[in-house]
This record gives C-alpha cells, structure tokens and sequence, in this order.
C-alpha cells in the first residue's frame, strides 16, 4: 500500500510540478522577450509619463500595447501584478516530488553502492547541502562581482565553473539518475531564491517608496534584472537535467558529469540565441547564429561521443550460452534461459514479496504480461535493475534482448 500511495503521490506532483513550471518558464520568457523588443515611444503623451519603451502585439483576436516606464510610473494603479506564485509553487511542488522520489527511499533512488557507500542519511543530508551551498556561492558571486565592470562576464565565468564542480562532485557521489536531477534542483532552487531574495523584496522597496513620494533607488531595479537574466540562462540547463533522467546512456556514461556539463552549456548557448535574436531585428545587435552553432555543435558532439559500439546479433545470441540447462529451438531462447536471470536480478523488487509498480516477474503468465516492459527497460533503456542494484551484466541485458526480439518464447 506505501507504494502504490507513493506511486500516486509522485504522479499528482509531477502533475503540478509541470504545470506551475510551464507558468513560470512561460512568464519568465515572455519577460525576455517583452524586454528585448522595447521600441521608443512614439507618442508625445507617453514620452511626457517617462516611457522608455513599448511594444505592439496582435494575440487571440487582440491587440495589446504594453509599455515600460523607465523610473516611476506617474501613479500607482490601484491593482498591481506581482510574479511570484509561479515560482514559489514550482519549487515547492519540485522539492515535495525530490522527497517523494528520492529522499524517501534515498537507500534504493540516490544512493548507488558502486559509486559512494554511505548511510542514507548522510547521503539525504549532502544532498539538501547541494541546494544550500550552490546558492550560498552563487549568491556571494553575484553580490561581489555582479556590480564591477565587465562583471556579468566574471560572475558567467565563476558560476559556469561552480556548476562544473558541482556536477563532478554530484556524480561521483550519487547514482547518476539522481546526481542529475539533483544538479536540476540546485539551479532551479538558486532561481526561485533569486526570485525570493531579490527580485520581489527590490520590487516591493520600489512601490514602496513610490507610494511615500520618495525617490526609487535604481540599484533595485538593477539586480533584479541581473538576477532575472540569470534565470532564463538557467532554465534550458535545469530542463535537460529534469529530462534526462528517462534516458540512461546519458547518467550512465562513465563520465556522465561531463556529459552533463556540456549538455547544460548547449542549452545557456542556445537560450543565449533566442535572447539576442529579438534585439537583431530591432538592429541592436549583430545576428547570434555563433550562439546557435556553439550549442548545435556541442550536442552534435555528445550524441557522437556517446553513440553505442554496434555488437553483432550473434554475440547476443552467444551471451547465454553458459546458463546451464538453455533450451533453444531453431536458435529461439526461452524461458528456461531467462529465469534465472530473472530470479537473480529482478525477483527482489518484482516478486512474490515485493511488486515495485505492481510489476512481478516470477511466473511465465507474469514475464507474459509484461515482456514488452521488461525488455524496454532492462535490455534498451537499461534503466532497471534502479542503480543496477543487484549488478546485472552487460551479457544478461543483451539475453534479455534476443530473447525478446527472438519472439519471447516461454515454452
């Protein structure tokens, strides 16, 4: 019962984990992309009201004109929008899904033996250090370096090499799975705390002092749109961390801290070109295709670097040959070659005692029902055994494999 409730918990999360997600991404780009394409007023009338921007844009049968003032608007309007929820409720259900899915069972998600043996408690620990730390660093980088000369490009240089040291240290310490959704926890909570931190509470001085008839110090403005910017560099990174969990040759690479790290600059230099992009076809600056070629030809490069060594479909056959008591018609493997396979590394989480998914696989009418899961996750996305925790070979996935593509037999 515990995990078919986790089972649930983890699917309504996941649910509005993407959905509040979606909103925050979505305002945030707009954001950007708002801010990019700002004209100067045309009008006299706005001029006079301090505008330094506008934009005209057609959407759902409508026209809007949206304009931004370059201090103080000349009155408060009487209801303000304020983004915030968006962020808040995506970290709150992403950390509530983080537990759900590995803090709770940390012994069987975010540790892998092979990797680091420690206790899980230690390993929940560093892990929640992992999102404290990086924001704590990041946070001092911007602060210190954020406001001297040339220093967006000090406080780039410093937190890409934060998050390398990150990614190395996380992947040398947890199950790769888990070392990358980690890696995604830590930018995205270091992005709803610039949200927290910074960006409202400078909002909140400024109306603040508008209503009081004070002046508005700029500095306000300044790093929240320093921290904002941050942000939307963040996101494509914290997406490919998110996602890539489903896709096992990317966390189960021998040097998967690299792959994520060159993963994660494809996606800053891609969202680098789609920022530029609106200021070339205002003419205030030159084409960024570099950015999009720097980011095409990083992934081009991964997707070559992690491509399988091709294994003839003979050696497949071949690999079960020392399985005592193998039967075999016309080259077929059955049943009696699987199971003890089975037995030895699936009959732990998916037998008689346990049923992890309601999946069991200790039967021919159960191996039956769900040959096609056993095969996509044990043999193509080697995902299973989770963290290859009872050690199943490269040979057993692929008997798992001819099996399977031979016709399942179970005779």
């Amino acid at each position: 019962m515990e995990s078919y409730l986790l089972d649930w918990a983890n699917l309504l999360l996941r649910w509005v984990h993407v959905i509040t997600a979606i909103a925050w991404i979505g305002s945030s780009f707009y954001f950007v992309f708002l801010d990019s394409s700002l004209t100067p007023p045309v009008e006299d009338d706005l001029k006079r009201q301090g505008v330094s921007g506008e934009l005209w844009a057609v959407h759902g049968g409508g026209f809007y004109h949206p304009v931004k003032f370059a201090g103080a608007p000349p009155q408060l309007p009487a209801h303000l929008h304020w983004f915030y929820w968006e962020s808040y409720s995506t970290w709150l259900s992403g950390f509530s899904l983080f537990t759900v899915s590995y803090l709770w069972s940390a012994g069987t998600y975010l540790i892998d033996k092979s990797v680091m043996d420690w206790s899980p408690a230690s390993a929940i620990a560093v892990a929640l250090g992992f999102l404290v730390v990086f924001w704590l660093a990041y946070d001092g980088i911007c602060r210190t370096f954020g406001q001297r000369q040339n220093g967006d490009a000090i406080v780039g240089a410093l937190v890409a090499l934060l998050v390398g040291v990150a990614a190395f240290l996380a992947c040398h310490w947890f199950a790769g799975r888990a070392a990358f959704l980690l890696m995604g926890a830590m930018l995205a909570t270091s992005m709803s705390a610039n949200v927290f931190f910074w960006i409202i509470p400078g909002q909140k001085t400024m109306v603040a002092d508008i209503a009081a008839g004070r002046p508005v110090d700029p500095i306000h403005g300044k790093r929240g749109k320093q921290r904002s910017v941050h942000n939307t560099y963040f996101t494509l990174p914290v997406l490919f961390a998110m996602l890539s969990g489903h896709y096992s040759f990317t966390y189960l690479h021998p040097q998967n801290w690299l792959v994520l790290v060159l993963m994660m600059l494809a996606g800053a230099a891609t969202r680098q070109f789609f920022v530029l992009r609106h200021g070339f076809k205002l003419g205030r600056n030159a084409h960024p295709w570099p950015y999009a070629a720097v980011g095409v030809l990083v992934i081009a490069g991964v997707v070559g670097w992690l491509r399988p060594t091709p294994v003839a479909p003979t050696n497949a056959m071949n690999s079960g040959a020392s399985y005592a008591e193998s039967t075999r018609a016309g080259g077929t493997i059955g049943y009696k070659t699987l199971q003890p396979i089975l037995a030895q590394r699936c009959y732990q989480c998916h037998g008689e005692q346990v049923q992890m998914k309601n999946v069991r696989l200790d039967s021919v009418e159960a191996v039956r029902q769900h040959a096609l899961g056993l095969y996509q996750q044990a043999a193509v996305a080697k995902t299973m055994p989770l963290n290859n925790a009872t050690a199943i070979s490269e040979a057993e996935r692929a008997l798992i494999r001819a099996w399977f593509e031979g016709g399942a037999a179970l005779d």
